[in-house]
Order: C-alpha cells, then sequence, then structure tokens
C-alpha cells in the first residue's frame, strides 16, 4: 500500500485534511456576535415556540436576566399562574356549573318535547329515594317466595324488618320450649324456620 493513498489517509490518527464535523447551528443572534448559536433560548411571553439562537457565553447572560412575567402586575402575575395549573383552561366548582337547559335540543336548537336533559335508565335513584323514605323496596316475587311469605302470614309487599319481627313472633307462639313443653305444634314451627331460611337465602331479610 502506497502511503499517499486515500484509503490509508482515512485511518491516520491524524488526516492530512481537516474531517471533523462543521456545526450546522446559525450564527449567534447576539449583536456584534459571530460565534455558532447553538444554544436556544425562548422569545418570551406571547411568542411561545419561538427561540434565539445563541453561543454558549449570551445564552447564559440572557437565562441570568430572563423575565417571562416582565411587564405584568402582581395580580396579572397570580391569575396567570393560577390558569396555568390548568392549561389555561375553564374549570367550575362542584354543583356551581350553570346546568343545561331543562330539555334536551336537537342540532337545530328545536326541544325533543320536553325530554329531561338526563335520564336514570337502572333507577339507581329512584331506589335510592325508596330506601330513604322507609318504602318497600320493589322486587319479583315467584311462587316458591309467596309461598314462604304466606308460611309466616305476610304479604309479598313485606319489608325486611316485617318479615324479622314476624319470625319471631312464631317462633315464641310455636316453640316447645316456650310452650309448656307442648310439642304439638313443632311440625308448623319447622315450615316456619324453612320458610324464613328460604327468605333469608332469597335476599327477602
Amino acid at each position: 500500500m502506497k502511503f499517499d493513498s486515500p484509503i490509508f489517509d482515512k485511518i491516520r490518527v491524524k488526516p492530512s485534511k481537516d474531517r471533523s464535523k462543521k456545526s450546522d447551528a446559525p450564527t449567534c443572534e447576539w449583536p456584534g456576535c459571530k460565534k455558532p448559536g447553538s444554544h436556544r433560548a425562548p422569545k418570551g411571553r406571547g411568542a411561545e415556540k419561538q427561540y434565539w439562537h445563541y453561543c454558549l457565553e449570551h445564552v447564559r447572560e440572557y437565562n441570568h436576566k430572563y423575565n417571562y412575567f416582565e411587564g405584568m402586575s402582581n395580580e396579572d402575575i397570580a391569575s396567570h399562574q393560577k390558569d396555568a395549573l390548568t392549561g389555561h383552561r375553564p374549570t367550575w366548582k362542584m354543583n356551581q356549573r350553570t346546568a343545561r337547559s331543562a330539555e334536551e335540543r336537537r342540532t337545530d336548537g328545536s326541544p325533543m318535547s320536553g325530554r329531561p336533559s338526563w335520564a336514570d335508565p337502572f333507577n339507581l335513584f329512584a331506589e335510592q329515594a325508596a330506601r330513604a323514605s322507609g318504602a318497600a323496596e320493589q322486587r319479583t316475587v315467584r311462587n316458591v317466595e309467596r309461598k314462604a311469605l304466606g308460611t309466616l302470614g305476610l304479604e309479598v309487599t313485606a319489608t325486611s324488618a316485617e318479615i324479622k319481627a314476624r319470625f319471631k313472633e312464631l317462633v315464641k307462639r310455636h316453640h316447645p320450649d316456650l310452650n309448656q313443653g307442648d310439642k304439638s305444634t313443632e311440625d308448623i314451627l319447622r315450615e316456619i324456620i324453612q320458610a324464613y331460611n328460604y327468605l333469608k337465602s332469597a335476599g327477602f331479610c
């Protein structure tokens, strides 16, 4: 291999030509500076995502003096910082946002036949209101459950508290130990206990 070969020249520790990577950075925008502007500095409020290009020395000087809130009053600064927490998007306090119209409207603005702006398809709020007022829960009663309630002498609208109270009453009435050892009502007591246990397993009490 010849010593003046271009291939040999590329693997030399000190090549004959300056092959160092040239900087693509623009010239420093500081007045009178000709160095590469390899560092970005924000232009300031109202010019977001816009930057100056400075050399290291001048970007340090610029950052030392930079004040985003320059020219703003203390009240404006506090308001800006508060709004920045939500990305400057509008917010409302709980239960204070102005509700929509009581009627849903079509895209052309006309009301949809007085239909309310919200619905309760699973009847959640109605059940909660019924519990709060002490009303009996609405339930689907099958024949076997109807028979168990009949054994206790109750209607299908009986509440959990009524079923428990009726069961205690009947047990005291028919239990041999509470009736001087009289066993003539043992079969009735057995039916009462079975009926109550079934209602309990079915979620009635």
